[in-house]
């Protein structure tokens, strides 16, 4: 498969939060249905990363996947689950955002 790597990197994305949504749902891995949809997401977000590691550096690929996914979980916990956010929790969001967005705007990394 040749997707771009951002591409690829942003399917990952979407499936690990869409994975681990379901997986909330699953009541501790009693409600198969959830269960099921957590570890095709889970499969479909590593095979995508796999393929993104292929052409970006793997600290780079992390970076990205484990902040965006963060502060999509986190919305996606606020909207559907009522989780509440402190001053504290909005301003760690926002360096994880500010993160990312440093490593995508300034890093000059390159994979090997």
């Amino acid at each position: 498969m040749n997707l771009p790597p951002y591409i690829a990197l942003a399917i990952a994305i979407v499936a690990e939060v869409i994975a681990t949504t379901a997986l909330k749902q699953s009541a501790g891995f009693t409600r198969m249905a959830p269960l099921a949809l957590s570890l095709a997401g889970y499969l479909i977000a590593l095979f995508c990363l796999s393929l993104t590691l292929e052409r970006m550096p793997t600290g780079v690929a992390y970076a990205i996947w484990s902040g965006v996914g963060i502060v999509l979980i986190t919305a996606i916990a606020w909207v559907m689950h009522g989780q509440r956010l402190d001053g504290p929790a909005l301003a760690g969001i926002g360096l994880i955002m500010a993160g990312v967005l440093v490593i995508n705007l300034f890093s000059k990394a390159s994979a090997s």
